[in-house]
């Protein structure tokens, strides 16, 4: 089937379009909800690394159980569910803001309880794509779905900055949660059947989830993935954690001039959604994994080098090729692990790489925050760069780095494993 077809794929076009809504609505509180802790509630760095911490500390906590469970129900009522139940969440915000009773607290418990709901529709979605789409179309599918992504964090950010200056960043978050609740109207207009998930007569929660998380460290190449994409994580949080508070205080820019730089940054993922087919045509799905990471990467230096005045550029630089380089190496690596990964597993699977890649997260946020306030926000932001400019190593010194193409199946991945791995030592 050819990329076109996608385009005339109604189901996928609603869950496209929902999504694009819901990204766009998230980017939008990804800005305001910062921006609200420092510039109204007066967060300190530590308070900055706990709200970060809280956003993505569900794949910790809950990340593994949550694929067996996805794997135990249809996937898109799982989706609606969350998707009604962030948009509850993050409206609770504006209001608890216009009765004059908002809190630090309220804010980090909105953003732990998101995040456990993300994890759910999140574990869930990545699962549902392959049977709605069909497993030749995913790297089409999922190369759409990550450029509505990345047109949301070029344009929701200036929205966003815009908004918090016109009224408020309470009222700003009003856009997140109406854009959970558009995913939820359009995923409710899908008709495709989704088949009944695989009922067995005993079922064994540990056991289950160990055979997730078998599946996926058993696998060499997944297994250098999920060991780079949660070290990049990490260090990235770290960052999360700081950047609005060094483009506020240490750089004086206002909250309509961060929503701009964060908009121009993003314009690096969107190159990236629009490249992404070119780098695994030209240099093969597996080549792209380390290569994109080994080019991109190192130029996040650019960031704890910026300044006032122009050299702000440095730190658009530095953010615009880490989301080039991310969009592109999460095209290839989602389609592979969708691609060799059976219908029963899909959830554990998703939810194991997802407990082993954000489960870093809310650690690196804390620890942002913690060194933030310890050595200063400068330095902390050099911590992150170099750490995740060495993440690469994970995939450049694998079995990836001697294959030009991924295979497309287990038992493909096995014998490439014997082939390649002594040429890695």
């Amino acid at each position: 089937m050819s990329g076109e077809s996608l385009w005339r794929h109604r189901d996928f076009r609603q869950l496209w379009t929902g999504d694009t809504i819901s990204q766009f609505g998230t980017m939008v509180g990804n800005t305001a909800i910062p921006l609200l802790a420092v510039g109204v509630l007066a967060a300190t760095p530590f308070q900055m690394g706990l709200l970060t911490a809280a956003e993505t500390a569900a794949f910790l906590l809950i990340g593994l159980p949550a694929g067996a469970w996805v794997d135990r129900m249809r996937r898109r009522p799982l989706m609606l569910r969350a998707d009604f139940a962030r948009a509850a969440l993050l409206l609770s915000v504006p209001v608890a803001w216009w009765a004059g009773v908002l809190g630090l607290a309220q804010l980090i418990a909105v953003a732990l309880l998101t995040g456990v709901c993300t994890v759910f529709f999140d574990v869930a979605y990545q699962s549902y794509l392959p049977s709605l789409v069909g497993r030749d179309q995913l790297m089409d599918g999922n190369a759409k779905l990550q450029a509505s992504q990345t047109v949301a964090q070029v344009s929701a950010p200036a929205v966003a900055g815009g908004l918090v200056q016109a009224v408020g960043a309470a009222s700003a978050v009003l856009a997140t949660g109406l854009g959970y609740l558009s995913s939820a109207l359009f995923l409710l207009r899908i008709r495709a059947q989704e088949p009944a998930p695989e009922r067995r007569a005993a079922r064994n929660l540990r056991a289950e989830i160990a055979e997730g998380l078998r599946f996926v460290v058993g696998n060499p190449l997944l297994r250098a993935i999920a060991a780079c994409t949660g070290s990049t994580n990490f260090f990235l949080s770290m960052q999360q954690s700081l950047l609005v508070l060094f483009l506020a205080r240490d750089l004086g820019l206002s909250a309509g001039e961060i929503g701009g730089v964060f908009a121009v940054s993003s314009l690096g993922g969107v190159a990236g959604a629009l490249t992404s087919g070119w780098w695994s045509r030209t240099f093969g799905q597996a080549r792209v994994i380390w290569l994109v990471g080994l080019v991109t990467l190192p130029l996040g230096l650019l960031i704890p080098l910026a300044g006032r005045g122009w050299l702000v550029v440095l730190a658009v630089l530095g953010s615009a090729s880490a989301g080039y380089g991310a969009v592109v190496y999460n095209v290839a690596q989602v389609s592979f692990r969708q691609a060799i990964c059976p219908d029963r597993l899909l959830g554990r699977m998703n939810a194991s790489i997802r407990f082993l890649v954000w489960g870093t997260m809310p650690l690196g946020g804390l620890l942002g925050g913690l060194l933030g306030g310890w050595i200063g926000v400068r330095e902390t932001l050099w911590v992150s760069a170099v750490g995740t400019a060495a993440a690469i190593s994970w995939v450049l010194f694998s079995p990836l780095r001697h294959m030009r193409d991924l295979p497309k199946s287990t038992e493909e991945t096995a014998q490439t494993a014997e082939t390649e791995e002594p040429a890695a030592g």
